[in-house]
């Protein structure tokens, strides 16, 4: 005895389809209602019934609702037979690579958003005046740092260190650069000579307190003192701790890199 539903296409309820693809019962509803995936039949209760057509149909919406297209342009590829499918695809295949162009945009500069947060000094604004006073201007100083040095490996490491320096890392910092200066200043007081071992060993400490933040050769250490000199700024912070002390560290760095 053959069944009821055998030799019969399989049809299936908006619930069974909903499940099937994912796509909401109110969705399919709407489908329905601007006839764009109108179910073949319905069942005695009047219940609307897909058929394995209607599947298929619906299968191809999606597709084209994946790829961008409206729901007009839609029903016009699937039920006018002089719609040009595949000129309708070559101009969605152009549309979605300027889409995909524009999100890897959109991804690199959130990137770089990202890195210039984990980046820099990771201190508060009261914290930064709690340990380096209230004449200190490291924003300042950073903002034409990065104009002038941004794309050198220098710049790239001192960003990435100090992003993982703590508010303790900052202070031990601090406290060792005061001690280096009151080393050089003791020094220059002392007539401590440029090329002597104690001035070489200032010298070092110098280059080592420099490498807190990057690599530092002598070659660039000797650049760095030149524009202590150079640059009125840093002039008149060694000037502000003991007068001549610019041109001493100047003097005593070159002379300790001229013996390497």
């Amino acid at each position: 005895m053959v069944g009821v539903n055998e030799g019969r296409p399989a049809e299936r309820t908006v619930g069974a389809i909903a499940r099937l693809t994912g796509v909401s019962v109110r969705t399919l509803h709407h489908y329905d209602e601007i006839s764009l995936v109108v179910p073949s039949g319905r069942t005695r209760a009047g219940y609307r019934v897909y058929s394995d057509g209607d599947v298929e149909r619906l299968h191809q919406v999606l597709m084209y609702r994946e790829l961008g297209f409206p729901l007009e342009q839609i029903a016009t590829l699937l039920d006018d037979p002089a719609a040009d499918a595949m000129a309708h695809l070559e101009q969605q295949r152009k549309l979605l690579s300027e889409r995909i162009d524009r999100l890897h945009r959109m991804v690199a500069a959130v990137e770089d958003m990202m890195n210039s947060k984990k980046q820099g000094v990771q201190l508060t604004a009261e914290e930064q005046t709690e340990i380096f006073g209230d004449n200190w201007l490291g924003e300042e100083y950073a903002e034409e740092a990065e104009q002038r040095w941004g794309d050198t490996e220098a710049w790239k490491q001192s960003r990435n260190r100090t992003a993982q320096f703590t508010k303790d890392d900052w202070k031990r910092i601090k406290a060792e650069g005061d001690a280096l200066e009151a080393a050089l200043a003791d020094g220059l007081a002392r007539g401590v000579a440029p090329g002597s071992s104690e001035a070489n060993a200032l010298a070092e400490r110098h280059r080592a307190g420099i490498e807190t933040y990057y690599d530092c050769d002598y070659a660039m250490q000797v650049n760095l003192v030149q524009m202590y000199l150079a640059d009125p700024r840093f002039t008149q912070h060694y000037e502000d701790i003991a007068p001549g002390l610019t041109q001493y560290v100047h003097d005593i760095v070159v002379a300790n890199a001229e013996q390497q």
